[in-house]
């Protein structure tokens, strides 16, 4: 038993023959239909319990200004940050306390958010950000995965002629997908944006995203 053991463990096994590697991907520019705003306020005094009371009015009635407006996919709202924090002096001595709270308004519909945001009087635009919806996103890769995976097919077509052989099978392949490095949108400065006039949409313009498939994997060459 120990012997044949031993003699199955010398037996090796031959390394496939006529395997190529290769990768191929596709890149599709999309754009941007997610908006995300961010607003926000910071709010001192000598005691936590005062600035905790102060930031939840602010952020109460900018929730029920927002919500009047709020369509779910089209303007999304949330609260994002609330946090307390002392404030020391040089010396380590605490003065008071710090406090931030902070709404988020997000969704397709640009106008509709840009609006909401320049009626919230309690509460000042903190951040804006783009992105991608998932039905825009899903979309976009399964076009650029179609693009990919033939690209993918006629480069291994291509190869396997190169190299005298006739066609070739699949062994085995990934597909991977990611969001590339987006073209940066246009929009006013911070703080021309935080000085817009009341009940006016804060001035905005999304860029374009790449959406990137990248096809990836080994060919029988026969």
């Amino acid at each position: 038993m120990a012997a044949g053991v031993a003699a199955a463990q010398t037996v090796s096994i031959a390394p496939p023959q006529n395997v190529l590697q290769l990768s191929a991907n596709s890149t599709v520019e999309v754009q941007q239909d997610l908006l995300s705003m961010t607003l926000s306020t910071t709010r001192e005094a000598a005691d936590a319990a005062t600035v905790q009371t102060q930031l939840r009015t602010a952020l109460d009635a900018a929730l029920v200004e927002a919500r009047k407006s709020a369509q779910p996919g089209q303007l999304d709202v949330r609260t994002g940050n609330f946090n307390l924090a002392p404030r020391y002096s040089r010396e380590g001595k605490m003065t008071g306390w710090r406090g931030t709270a902070s709404l988020v308004l997000e969704g397709r519909d640009f106008p509709r958010i840009t609006q909401t945001a320049g009626r919230i009087s309690t509460l000042s635009i903190a951040n804006v950000g783009f992105g991608l919806s998932r039905e825009q996103q899903a979309k976009t890769e399964a076009e650029a995965q179609s693009v990919a995976i033939d690209n993918f097919k006629q480069r291994a077509d291509e190869l396997a002629k190169g190299f005298g052989f006739s066609g070739y099978t699949l062994r085995e392949v990934s597909v991977n997908a990611h969001l590339g490095g987006p073209v940066q949108p246009r929009m006013m400065a911070m703080e021309a944006m935080a000085k817009a006039a009341s009940d006016a949409p804060v001035p905005i313009e999304a860029g374009k995203a790449n959406v990137v498939v990248n096809v990836s994997g080994s060919v029988q060459l026969k």
